[in-house]
């Protein structure tokens, strides 16, 4: 049985969403990253880098979540584009583009924006900069389609909600839907379907930290450490 090393964060719940629309039978393994739990050993023999998601499959391990959303999409043929060159290669970039650009910014963005010490001003200002850049980007494409790759539900558009969810934490307020009508209306429309409300109900089966205490704050920004002994 597959098994899904989880945390309730964009990237793990893009690929519980994966999980849940294909209805493939798995294992939810939790792993509480404010507890420090992703560098045990047992988990970084799993995943070496040492973040959430990764995925076992009867002993073949994938980890990065848009990495095991194709390999889930090719295992089960489902969520994929026609087979065609044009079509995958609209699929390979979008999801890339979700890859090294929503997610990794995003991720700065909320960094800079909640937790980071200061000053901050110059980051956060950097972050806030290329995430809206990236978003406004994709806004713009929904703008003609239904959906990332045109009238059919794909990988990508899973991929894409992972981090929609977080979108007015992400840039700064409820607001930012204002600017992102597109993302927004995608948003609804994935939280509409009954495998994106399961997948979001996950987080309750497991008393995960919710405080970012001194503990947390050495697992989460172990960076901050060496400047300490510095």
């Amino acid at each position: 049985m597959l098994k899904l090393y989880y945390h309730p964060t964009p990237n793990p719940a893009k690929v519980a969403l994966m999980l849940e629309e294909t209805g493939l039978p798995y294992t939810l393994v939790p792993v509480d990253t404010r507890k420090g739990e992703q560098h045990d050993p047992a988990y970084t023999a799993i995943n070496p880098n040492a973040k959430v998601p990764a995925l076992v499959d009867d002993g073949v391990t994938v980890f990065d979540s848009n990495a095991i959303l194709l390999y889930l999409a090719e295992k089960t043929g489902r969520f994929l584009p026609p087979d065609a060159p044009a079509a995958r290669a609209q699929m390979l970039s979008w999801l890339m583009f979700v890859a090294t650009g929503i997610g990794p910014y995003s991720g700065q963005c909320v960094h800079f924006r909640h937790y980071a010490p200061e000053p901050r001003a110059y980051p956060l200002n950097r972050y806030d900069f290329e995430a809206w850049r990236h978003w406004t980007i994709l806004d713009a494409h929904l703008a003609d389609r239904r959906w990332m790759l045109g009238e059919d539900y794909t990988l990508v558009d899973m991929a894409v909600w992972g981090w929609a969810r977080m979108v007015p934490y992400i840039l700064g307020g409820d607001d930012a839907w204002a600017r992102l009508p597109q993302v927004k209306r995608l948003l609804d429309a994935v939280n509409a379907r009954p495998a994106a409300q399961r997948a979001e109900t996950l987080k309750e089966r497991h008393a995960f930290k919710a405080v970012v205490d001194d503990d947390a704050r050495r697992a989460l920004f172990p960076q901050n450490a060496r400047l300490a002994a510095d």
